[in-house]
């Protein structure tokens, strides 16, 4: 049963102001018993977050994935500066004479911008070489590890249609306390509600609405991979061909396994635009996945990146100072 709690979890939190009870009716359990799993899986570390999940660009963030080519001896020290910086999500060491990749945000407001801020890290880390790589097309981000062993080889991934709202401060608010984990308590958004001085109706139907506007991708738990027995966690990146590159991507990311799809640029030391995230519990598995997603997407050559070394992996805090605070260390 706890397998089946934390796929539901991954998949769609019930928003609503009893959200384990809701959980516990639909499996036939006491709202007590789902708290206390729930409890000891965030003790041991199984469960990672629970919150809402924001599109960065949506929010007006300027964003790309970036990979380094450091020599090893400065990994440590490189480590350290480009943690330092609040908009960095991601920071991992890979299989790869490119070896540090990492998530960077910079808000609306950064003075340095994108571009400069990689630069910037770029010198201070002594990179040898780096490639910005941008997302030119979102096919799919959505973790969900496949506790139960149940998943469907193929999935249908929905076409998101962003409908344009305006930002009001009570919206930026909300915001700004949603992105935070919710305690596995009977009623967690009881606190976020009493702060932002409104009612429940009020603060679902705006997570709704930002939902269906594409700011929120969805509200949902994210477990730690390797403490839930998913060891083999795979950055798999494809040649493929260009011009056929929305076609290929769209089927690339209909695999189960696939977290996240990606069409980015190409460069000539990187010819690699379609990026997948396969998630699986040992190297032999991955690698079978892996193969048999080749047989399927039309491609030049692939090669799997795997994680040697998590450095970070959190959530940007969105609408706080911390970016301005880091640019003003090197003006």
């Amino acid at each position: 049963m706890k397998n089946e709690i934390l796929s539901r979890i991954q998949k769609k939190f019930p928003l609503v102001a009893k959200p384990f009870e809701a959980i516990a009716q639909e499996l036939d359990m006491s709202e007590e018993e789902v708290l206390s799993i729930l409890q000891k899986e965030k003790s041991d570390g199984i469960i990672r977050q629970t919150s809402a999940i924001f599109d960065t660009k949506r929010l007006g963030y300027s964003s790309s994935l970036v990979a380094l080519k450091m020599a090893p001896e400065l990994i440590d020290s490189a480590v350290e500066i480009i943690n330092s910086h609040p908009g960095i999500s991601h920071n991992y060491e890979r299989n790869h004479e490119f070896n540090i990749w990492f998530t960077l945000g910079v808000p609306p407001t950064s003075e340095l911008g994108l571009d400069k801020t990689v630069a910037l890290i770029a010198k201070l880390t002594h990179a040898q070489e780096y490639i910005m790589l941008p997302t030119l097309k979102l096919f799919k981000i959505n973790v969900k590890l496949n506790t139960t062993g149940k998943d469907e080889k193929k999935e249908k991934v929905k076409k998101v249609v962003h409908k344009e709202i305006e930002l009001t401060q009570l919206h930026r608010d909300i915001i700004r306390l949603a992105q935070y984990d919710i305690d596995m308590v009977s009623e967690p958004f009881a606190k976020i509600v009493e702060e932002v001085g409104t009612d429940y109706e009020t603060f679902f139907s705006i997570l709704q609405e930002l939902q269906e506007a594409g700011i929120m991708r969805r509200f949902a738990s994210i477990l730690n991979h390797r403490k839930a027995g998913f060891n083999a966690n795979a950055m798999v990146v494809w040649d493929i061909d260009e011009e056929k590159g929305e076609e290929i991507g769209a089927d690339a990311a209909a695999f189960s396994v696939v977290s996240h799809c990606y069409l980015r640029p190409k460069y000539p030391n990187w010819p690699y635009n379609l990026f997948t995230m396969v998630h699986a519990k040992t190297t032999e598995e991955s690698s079978q996945i892996i193969e048999e997603m080749a047989k399927e997407i039309p491609n030049k050559s692939y090669m799997p990146l795997y994680s040697s070394r998590e450095f970070k992996k959190v959530r940007i805090e969105y609408f706080t100072p911390a970016s301005e605070e880091w640019e003003k260390q090197y003006k």
